[in-house]
């Protein structure tokens, strides 16, 4: 019997239990480790950062969900991983023996690296947990007895730029509502080297559409931008040009901001000796494997993928859903070939499709595969992506609280957007 255990209990984590229960059946042990026992739905937080989600609407208690399945869950951080010996120590003092471990624990939000950022102790938000979600709604509500100037975006380092998009164009459907619109001049500022890049290069007409959108909503912006510091009430900001030249130093005077922070690797995992790029991001082959450690698979946020493309301020690839669906089916795959006596071959598709909420109407986003030369991409906007986003978090929770093992991209999104048929 072999015993597989999965580092992280988000949403590469928790379907990776799933699948791997289902594929493995009862004979080998999984053991899933997650610093609580709550599961959160993280692309609802721009949504719970504006209170039109609440936090029992998009997180629940793990624990029934996974033991149903057979499945064993560890509240408690990891402190240490012993590679050499497959042996991993827990906050707790609990030491687990392993024959494979995933190591899916998303990233550490590196605020620091920006001089006043982050809730905790600075003075910008976040939207990456639900907890600073929910600070963001509580400031937010400050905010509004006396508003002014907002500043939403994302630092240089950053990979995920479609919340900050999501959350620039949500504030604004929010504002309009409340009639508040007209007293709060809104920029967004980011390390892209133009709107709609994403750390993608674009994705179809995302550089228009993009800019037609803030343009619509009268949200100005500030791209190649480095933010040097952040003050209680300003922002630090210096602009380049193509070429990488300092072309103006902005300094943005706000009431209330959402920046999101680059990402970098825990420390359990960083300090495993060959393991992870100097970012802390875990280094995988095309099997979603360690070339070092050959029991050892990631991913999600946490695994290291180039950039797709030099930029003037420092941008990161980002690992969309659909992506993270493609490397935790290969890691199934290949732990259950091993198991039995086959080699590991599978590979992700490492396809992207992205659904960006704005509130009132949204932006499809579809390349495939996500690392350029593409045989797909587009971009379109309408209602239905805001109304299959909304449809899309009910499917996921349900999904995750019923232990359904399914890959929803491969069997629903794509054929629903028509992309091409799934066999």
């Amino acid at each position: 019997m072999a015993h597989i255990v999965i580092l992280g209990a988000g949403t590469a984590g928790t379907p990776a239990a799933y699948e791997l229960r289902e594929a493995l059946g009862r004979q080998h042990r999984i053991t899933v480790i997650n610093a609580s026992e709550t599961f959160q739905f993280v692309p609802s937080n721009p949504w719970v950062a504006l209170g039109w989600r609440k936090r029992e609407d998009t997180t629940f208690n793990l624990r029934p969900c996974l033991e149903k399945k057979g499945i064993a869950l560890i509240a408690s951080s990891a402190e240490k991983i012993d590679a050499e010996t497959s042996r991993i120590h827990l906050a707790n003092g609990t030491i687990l023996d392993y024959d494979y471990l995933v190591i899916t624990t998303g990233p550490r939000l590196a605020f620091e690296l920006v001089d006043g950022s982050g809730p905790n102790g600075g003075y910008t938000q976040s939207v990456c947990t639900v907890d600073h979600a929910c600070e963001a709604y509580d400031a937010y509500e400050e905010f509004l007895k006396d508003p002014g100037h907002v500043v939403v975006g994302a630092f240089q380092g950053a990979s995920c730029f479609g919340p900050a998009y999501e959350y620039a164009m949500a504030l604004d459907t929010d504002l309009r509502r409340r009639k508040l619109r007209h007293k709060v001049p809104i920029t967004y500022v980011s390390p892209e080297p133009y709107i709609g890049h994403l750390g993608l290069g674009g994705v179809g007409d995302s550089k228009g559409l993009l800019e037609s959108e803030l343009r619509h909503r009268h949200i100005k912006w500030i791209t190649n931008a480095k933010t040097v510091k952040v003050e209680a009430d300003k922002m630090h900001v210096e602009e380049y040009d193509l070429y990488g030249e300092k072309v103006r130093n902005h300094v943005l005077h706000f009431n209330y901001s959402m920046m999101l922070p680059p990402f970098r690797g825990v420390p359990a995992v960083t300090n495993v000796a060959g393991l992870c790029n100097p970012a802390g991001l875990v280094i995988v082959d095309q099997h979603q494997r360690s070339p070092k450690y050959h029991n050892i698979f990631a991913a999600g946020v946490c695994i290291a993928i180039p950039p797709v493309e030099p930029t003037p301020v420092p941008v990161g690839t980002p690992k969309t859903g659909y992506m993270i669906e493609s490397m935790v089916s290969a890691i199934v795959h290949n732990i259950q070939d091993e198991l039995d006596g086959r080699a590991a071959v599978t590979t992700g598709t490492w396809n992207t499709i992205c659904l960006a909420d704005m509130g009132d109407t949204g932006v499809a986003f579809v390349a495939l595969p996500q690392i350029p030369p593409r045989n797909v991409t587009w971009a379109k906007k309408g209602k239905w992506v805001h109304l299959a986003k909304i449809a899309f978090e009910k499917y996921f929770m349900r999904k995750m609280k019923t232990g359904t093992s399914e890959p929803v991209y491969e069997k629903y999104v794509l054929k629903a957007l028509g992309i091409y048929r799934i066999k």
